[in-house]
């Protein structure tokens, strides 16, 4: 694992809901057997070594007495080895022991040498012999002890993570059913848990899947009532350009007959435009894919293009020698894309300005790349991520009276979404550039 993994894996693990769940109930449990464990360990210990001390003295003085005075070597020996003790025998006649004397002993001291963790006792013929636990019977245990606590508190770690994991998964399909209905997708909804006996997670998912219900169905009836107007705008529309044509053509109508017909021109485009939206923003947008050239397509749009727009300065067309000649893309959509992609890089071009660029270049995979770039202001970066919002204008150039109603970008996102390809934008100070790559769908058979 690299350190940028490692980092962004402790970055997550910091910042989880789950792991610091975990870590609060570890360290409260720590906390509350740490003190409850202190307290009444304190309070047993005292009444413990109170009732203890005196036997353990009793206990010693009767060993003592067993090992003799002066002190048998046999009889010690004998004893060390029944009970679990050392004996260390220091005297003028005898200096002997039974095993090297523990660091640390039993909690408890008599006679001679008291506050040390021994038990001493002076003979009548001057011998000093000490009494400790051996150290094997002393320590074997409570280190056996520590090591079954630590592996039980391990797997009780792991088991309140897996639970806390389990009690939390709502909330990540919450969230991961938030982002799905914030992407236009409403299809499945957010699986409920505990339906039967709901509680404060279940009633959320409830809530939410009821909320994209509600989304959803005012969606339905905005694209409903859209398509309604457009489709009931287009009679009225054809009969009045037809009576707009019928105009008497002399020099006092024309200029109100030639104003008239640009203006229906523009409302029939707009209609179009948004029926056309509304079929590429259906989940189920039905493209009619076949061979296409697109370095031809944009030759003859180029063209076009240009001879709508005669003040402006002509396209300069930039297409990579190893482009593939027919890629399977929907022509018609295509043609829409770079029209849509032309007409705005050619109405945000100064005159005097350097005239926009189209570059067509292959994609890794096949598909084709597609780049637009005018030569005029841009737009400030906060403006970029909402240039192909449908009826978007900034506040600079790109107003209402440079044309166009917003939606050319719109549309452009909409036909590389249809494709499976993606749309970016970026300033290339100068001028604005925009990026479309269309993946080409695979050869079919014969």
């Amino acid at each position: 694992m690299s350190g940028s993994d490692r980092r962004g894996w402790w970055r997550r693990a910091r910042h989880s809901l789950r792991v610091r769940l975990v870590l609060l109930f570890v360290l409260l449990a720590l906390a509350m057997s740490a003190a409850f464990l202190g307290g009444i360990g304190r309070a047993f210990s005292v009444g413990w070594r109170a009732a203890v001390d005196p036997l353990v003295g009793d206990y010693a003085d009767r060993l003592v007495a067993d090992i003799g005075s002066p002190p048998r070597i046999d009889r010690a020996r004998a004893l060390a080895e029944q009970l679990p003790v050392v004996i260390r025998i220091e005297g003028p006649q005898v200096n002997w022991a039974s095993g090297p004397a523990p660091r640390h002993g039993p909690p408890w001291a008599q006679g001679e040498g008291a506050g040390h963790r021994a038990v001493v006792r002076q003979t009548a013929d001057g011998h000093r012999i000490t009494l400790s636990l051996r150290a094997r019977a002393e320590h074997d245990e409570p280190r056996r002890t520590v090591w079954i606590t630590l592996a039980a508190l391990l797997a009780l770690t792991a088991l309140a993570y897996a639970a806390v994991h389990r009690m939390l998964r709502p909330i990540r399909d919450i969230g991961a059913g938030v982002r799905r209905f914030g992407a236009g997708q409403f299809e499945p909804p957010i699986d409920v848990p505990h339906a039967r006996h709901p509680d404060e997670l279940s009633e959320l998912a409830r809530s939410v899947n009821q909320m994209a219900a509600d989304i959803r169905q005012m969606l339905d009836a905005k694209r409903g009532l859209l398509l309604a107007i457009s489709h009931e705008l287009r009679s009225p529309l054809t009969r009045a350009r037809l009576n707009a044509e019928l105009l008497p053509d002399d020099a006092a109508t024309e200029p109100t007959r030639a104003a008239l017909l640009r203006d229906l021109a523009l409302m029939r485009e707009l209609i179009a435009d948004l029926l056309e939206s509304e079929r590429l923003a259906s989940p189920h947008a039905a493209l009619q894919r076949e061979p296409t050239d697109v370095a031809a397509l944009a030759r003859e749009l180029a063209a076009s293009v240009a001879a709508a727009h005669p003040a402006a300065p002509a396209v300069a067309l930039h297409v990579d020698a190893v482009l593939p000649p027919a890629l399977r893309l929907d022509a018609g959509r295509v043609r829409l894309l770079l029209r849509n992609l032309l007409d705005n890089a050619l109405r945000h071009s100064p005159g005097d300005a350097a005239p926009p660029e189209l570059h067509l270049g292959p994609m890794p995979g096949g598909g084709v790349a597609i780049e637009v770039r005018d030569h005029g202001p841009g737009v400030l970066p906060e403006q970029l991520a909402h240039l192909s919002e449908p009826f978007y204008r900034t506040d600079s150039a790109r107003q209402r009276g440079t044309g166009g109603v917003g939606l050319g970008l719109y549309l452009v996102r909409l036909v590389a979404q249809a494709h499976g390809g993606t749309m970016s934008v970026r300033n290339a100070s100068p001028g604005l550039a925009i990026r479309v790559e269309l993946p080409a769908a695979p050869a079919v058979s014969e």
